[in-house]
This record gives structure tokens, sequence and C-alpha cells, in this order.
């Protein structure tokens, strides 16, 4: 009797665990539809994106190219935009974290503006290069996607300002290079605007626009204290 039961084997699988073990997606798939019409093509594990593929949306015709984990866009990748012209535009290539921005990246704003750096949460934080559409440039830290820290944006003409920066103005020590003068400011900023500071020449020789006369040579009495008094009265809120 009981070698009977041996040769008959386990019994067999109820038709509804066959029907859904086939019915998930795993491996590579062609295109698949969500409820929104938006598409999908690419690598699934365990029912979900996973891997490398191309996610388009129906709303807006955008669509991102790269690596998934979870369902989500997880490692590197690229998204592309459409234009209200209806050419598309490469808006991010970098790395990415549940579906933001994250890592190091660079994102486009238009043909002649774009950053490249360090991102956070779907926004530019950390250290960055941002080229601007007028021609300048900024190159140091970020913070909730504005210049915060320590930094140098150098102009069009050249002349450039390097220093401290908060909520992205001058903000704290910093020096200002007029080099199409030959003039240097150099002091404390707030706001965008020196509140204490020395006016000096600097390379006025090779300037561009040199000014008539050089500055003459003055001194204060007690310089520290004058910059301590300053940084007492404007940064004491700054915490």
């Amino acid at each position: 009797m009981s070698s009977l039961r041996n040769r008959q084997g386990p019994p067999p699988e109820q038709l509804w665990k066959s029907w859904d073990r086939k019915a998930r997606k795993q491996g590579f798939h062609s295109t698949i539809y969500s409820s929104d019409g938006s598409q999908y093509k690419g690598e699934w594990k365990n029912d979900k994106k996973h891997g490398k593929g191309i996610y388009i949306w129906k709303s807006t015709g955008d669509f991102y190219e790269g690596d998934f984990a979870n369902d989500a866009r997880n490692g590197f990748g690229t998204l592309t935009v459409k234009t209200p012209n209806g050419k598309f535009q490469r808006q991010y290539a970098g790395g990415w974290k549940n579906n933001m921005r994250h890592g190091y990246g660079n994102l486009f704003f238009s043909d002649n503006e774009y950053y490249e750096g360090e991102f956070y949460a779907d926004k530019r934080n950390g250290w960055g290069r941002m080229f601007y559409a007028d021609g300048s440039t900024y190159e140091g830290q970020w913070l909730d996607d504005k210049r915060h820290g320590t930094g140098m944006l150098r102009l069009a003409n050249d002349n450039r300002y390097e220093g401290e920066w908060r909520d992205n103005k001058k903000h704290g020590h910093g020096k200002f290079f007029y080099v199409t003068r030959g003039q240097l400011m150099e002091g404390l900023w707030v706001d965008d605007i020196c509140k204490a500071g020395e006016m000096k020449d600097f390379g006025r020789d090779q300037a561009i626009l040199p000014t008539p006369y050089p500055i003459p040579d003055l001194s204060l009495a007690q310089p520290d204290q004058v910059l301590a008094e300053a940084e007492a009265t404007f940064l004491a809120t700054d915490g």
C-alpha cells in the first residue's frame, strides 16, 4: 500500500497558482501599457520594473531611458521632454533614486544654460557648476537649488566674485574682482551688498579699462575691530 502511494507522486498544482505564476512579469517584456496609456518596455522582476527599460508618458510624450529598481527610476538614466514645438530635448542625464534626481548629473534648462554637479532629493545640493545663458558661470556649493556656501561667480566680462553665499546671494566674507578696471573689493557682504570692505587696485596695469588714477594707500587704525563690529551688526542673526 505504501509503495503505491510513493508511485503516485506529489498532488497536482492548483490551476490558479499556475495561472498566477505565468501571469507574473519577469525578465524582458515588449511594450506594456498602463491604465493611463503610458508605455514601458524593458526588464521586470517580481511584477516590478527592474533593470534596463524605457518609459513613455502618454500625457506629455516625455520619456525616460535607463535603470529601474523596484518599479522606480533608480541608478543612471536620461529624461527627455517634448517641447511645445513638438521637438524632443534632453532635460537630465545622471543618477536617480526613487524617481528623483540623486547623485551626479547634468540638468539642461535650455541649449545654452545647464548645470553639472551633485543632486540630492531632486534638487541641486553639494558641489556643482552652473552655466548661465548670459555667459556667466558659477562653481561652488549648492543647497536646495540655491547657491549656498562657498563659490565663485564669473561674469561674461571676466569680473568675478569669490566668497560666501546664502540663499543665492553674496553673503559673508568675499572678494569681488573688477578685472576690467583693475580693482578689488574685499569685505563683508550681506544680501548681495558689500556692507564693510576695502577697495584697492588689483592688476590695474593689465586692465582693459583701468581707472584714471590709482587708489591711494589708506589704512584704518584698527581694521580687525571694524570688521568684527560689522560682523556683529550684519551677521548676528545668521545662526
